[in-house]
């Protein structure tokens, strides 16, 4: 499916009408009415094509959507609507890391190359430029805070050509293997020194994926699906691999292959092999499920105290927030601190935060990549404003 901007506003138009006629009142909403009002906007101003938002806290279980899943039937979104995460598959990643550790399987402090013996990390030595000796500070805690000073192979020219234009109507049934997608960004200078700077970096995850295969002889699919997806009997959560399809109930997912244009085509990606996301971005779930994981994560469901609390030591980032290991700390607008992730990938963005004490949690997910990210829904949810 390719859409004109001008014809997609107008069915979002008409799907906004649809989706408000039926929505429910304000007693159904159960105090998140003004949620409903920012999902809402998020389709009639930011022109999105739909929303989904679910929370749980003291008033009990709330469901919302806005909009439409689909733009061709205009059938709204669903609260089982599966979709895919992105990055919002790092905390997945790094509490099995961090569970691991807690076996005494693997430490923190562990450098790389002591599990990827195998992966050209000489770059990323003492200091920036050292290239004559192995890595011997590039540490599994750099990786999962991203202070290893790698940079980012979506970052890569060649990638970006390929998965961040119209070409990915035709690369996007490519196999990548996590291997091959860090080989070009290892190739290049580091960043930093490790353990010096921050920069948010997709192949410190490649390599975090890599590592749990090294450590379990298992793959970290398999290992986040015993430890965690069957643990929390996560239904709506999987992990695809190379399998195009996204698995049970599911709207359409529309992108404008991040075509910095306004009159830029929208294109229905519902269908791409994720591989080139893998452990970096690959899982697909639903906000009901997202809900459940991120409390289970911060109320001790998933981690002894000690590695709990490692995950969430932060530094500060450049967006305001401060970013552990697989974990933000966002202070929100009226002072609440709220723990949880963010994740875009191809015609999806998603979020899901709790407050500490897991009382009060929400996830959202908007099924187009072009209308911001989900910000302003967090921050109505949990302030009220």
């Amino acid at each position: 499916m390719r859409l004109p901007r001008a014809v997609l506003t107008g069915l979002i138009a008409t799907a906004t009408a649809l989706a408000l006629s039926v929505g429910s009142s304000a007693a159904a909403d159960r105090g998140h009415a003004r949620t409903r009002e920012a999902m809402d906007a998020v389709v009639q101003e930011r022109h999105a094509p739909g929303v989904l938002g679910h929370a749980e806290d003291g008033g009990g279980v709330w469901s919302g959507s806005s909009g439409t899943a689909d733009l061709r039937t205009l059938q709204p979104r669903m609260p089982q609507d599966r979709f895919r995460i992105g990055s919002l598959t790092k905390p997945f990643v790094a509490t099995v890391l961090l569970q691991l550790e807690s076996e005494g399987k693997v430490r923190l402090d562990d450098p790389v190359g002591r599990w990827l013996p195998d992966v050209p990390l000489g770059r990323y030595g003492a200091g920036i430029g050292d290239r004559s000796r192995p890595s011997r500070t590039l540490t599994v805690r750099q990786l999962l805070g991203h202070t290893s000073g790698i940079p980012n192979y979506t970052a890569d020219p060649v990638l970006r050509r390929d998965y961040f234009s119209t070409r990915f109507l035709t690369r996007r049934w490519t196999t990548h293997t996590p291997e091959g997608l860090s080989g070009a960004a290892l190739a290049q200078p580091p960043l930093f020194a490790p353990g010096t700077k921050w920069s948010y970096s997709n192949t410190n995850y490649l390599l975090a994926g890599m590592i749990i295969e090294r450590a379990t002889g298992h793959s970290y699919a398999h290992e986040i699906e015993r430890r965690i997806v069957r643990a929390l009997k996560l239904h709506d959560t999987s992990l695809p691999g190379t399998s195009p399809r996204i698995p049970g109930q599911h709207g359409r997912a529309y992108s404008t292959l991040f075509v910095p244009k306004r009159e830029a085509e929208v294109h229905d990606v519902t269908a791409f092999n994720p591989s080139f996301a893998g452990p970096a971005g690959e899982m697909i779930s639903s906000t009901h499920d997202l809900v459940r994981f991120v409390r289970a994560l911060l109320t001790g469901g998933l981690l002894p105290p000690r590695q709990l609390q490692e995950m969430k030591s932060s530094v500060a980032v450049p967006d305001g927030d401060r970013y552990g290991l697989g974990l933000t700390r966002r202070t929100l607008s009226c002072g609440v601190t709220v723990w949880g992730h963010e994740g875009t990938i191809h015609g999806s963005r998603s979020s899901a935060f709790t407050t500490e004490d897991g009382t009060h949690t929400a996830a959202f997910n908007i099924n187009g990549d072009w209308s911001g990210d989900t910000r302003p829904l967090v921050d109505t949810e949990f302030c009220g404003t």
